[in-house]
């Protein structure tokens, strides 16, 4: 069986793993112990069903609307039994009709309980210590998914790495995907803002590092406004699909259940990211959850008194600070094992701070099934993925999303790893 060992943090892994590949930093591919709590469920023997608690994240700049989006999700839970973490100080703003208890538990963190089985909870201590005791009995059989919410000004980065890093977290609960929250009118002049010692700014990492992004508030500019808008985000970050929507109004389904994190996801999300690629405004206006306004005349009379002139700070034309970019590489042939091995570990063991988000499909010689890989930072996972069909064109196609990416210095690298 094929395998990518790399040194040190970065070391890939396959199913198959043996000698180095045993030391990665990766949510677990094996099928964890079933807690007790669900140990009677009938898919315990399905080698496809993921017993552990799928935990979804949506972050988002000050004002982008997360609460919003938080109570159409409680209200809309289609059946399913929801547990929200509010990973912030303050009150959880829950709208009061649906709260039926409010409990303090041990270190100031609250749970309140919803009258369709949802709860709520703040956590003013351990993240990580709510989590588990979220997955354990009693609540873990009253629970089907967990959303953490995060402070609009928070780098989603630790939050994606604790479910990586903490083994007994990584055995009990999956990152399902990281949903990000735009505001339409102000989200440019976010994007944009200078940081100081060319630090990154938080906009700008939720944005690269989401699988799913709600371009909400779409109201409040026009369509060309719009347009201009989602081909940014696209730039920063074609790995995601972009909803547009008004007020944080997208079916539970597109923040649910979204498979950012799946390994066996990974060549379809790699493909669809070409297909995006160019085609920025194809956001299927035919779809009704789509949220795409586009009839609005700006002449409604909505609850905001703003005469919708659009006299923003900045211009839309203007040249953006792309110090964040995505980058696709593919090249055709196959791969030599162990340069290929050499050129990601290094890349990322360098540069990992720099990457946000990689994923990839790798033709590597002497393999008849393709090398799927992801990574965050410098976390990576890797694994065989399909049989290459017959007559099927063999190449490498990865997906980069980072800081100061130079896509001729990426494919050089690539290219430098081909079977001579």
């Amino acid at each position: 069986p094929m395998s990518l060992p790399v040194s040190g943090s970065t070391a890939l892994r396959t199913r198959a793993a043996v000698g180095p590949l045993r030391r990665h930093l990766k949510q677990p591919r094996h099928r964890p112990a079933r807690a007790q709590a669900v140990a009677e469920d009938t898919n315990l023997f399905d080698p496809s069903y993921d017993p552990r608690l799928p935990c979804t994240v949506i972050t988002g700049y000050l004002g982008s609307g997360k609460t919003t989006l938080l109570n159409n999700l409680l209200k809309n839970s289609e059946g399913k039994r929801i547990a929200v973490i509010e990973n912030e100080f303050g009150a959880i703003d829950i709208d009061s009709e649906l709260i039926t208890d409010k409990t303090s538990i041990e270190g100031g963190d609250t749970v309140i309980m919803l009258n369709n089985g949802c709860l709520c909870c703040t956590v003013r201590s351990d993240l990580i210590n709510m989590l588990l005791e979220l997955c354990a009995p009693p609540r873990r059989n009253n629970i089907d998914h967990v959303v953490i919410e995060t402070t609009g000004l928070a780098n989603p980065s630790p939050i994606i790495s604790t479910f990586f890093v903490e083994e007994m977290l990584a055995n009990l609960a999956r990152l399902d995907g990281l949903v990000t929250v735009v505001d339409s009118k102000h989200v440019m002049l976010h994007l944009d803002e200078e940081k100081p010692d060319d630090a990154v700014n938080e906009c700008l990492q939720q944005v690269a590092l989401a699988d799913r992004i709600i371009l909400n508030k779409l109201d409040l500019v026009d369509d060309d406004e719009a347009t201009a808008i989602e081909a940014r985000l696209r730039d920063i970050n074609r790995l995601a699909t972009v909803k547009r929507t008004i007020r944080g109004d997208v079916p539970t389904s597109y923040v649910m259940d979204v498979g950012g994190f799946e390994i066996d996801d990974v060549e379809e999300q790699v493909m669809e990211s070409e297909h995006q690629h160019g085609h920025s405004h194809a956001h299927d206006s035919n779809d009704p959850d789509s949220g795409h306004e586009h009839s609005h005349s700006h002449s409604h009379s909505h609850e905001h008194s703003h005469s919708h002139s659009h006299e923003h700070s900045h211009d839309l034309d203007h040249v953006h600070d792309n110090t964040i970019t995505s980058v696709s590489v593919s090249i055709p042939g196959n791969l030599n094992l162990e340069r290929v091995n050499d050129w990601l570990g290094t890349l990322l063991e360098v540069r990992g701070n720099e990457i946000f988000r990689t994923k990839g499909i790798l033709s590597v010689t002497g393999c008849d099934n393709k090398f799927v890989f992801q990574s965050v930072h410098m976390l990576f996972e890797g694994d065989i993925g399909k049989e290459w069909a017959d007559g099927e064109e063999r190449g490498s196609k990865l997906v980069f999303i980072g800081k100061n990416l130079d896509q001729d210095e990426l494919e050089d690298g690539l290219k430098a790893c081909l079977e001579e």
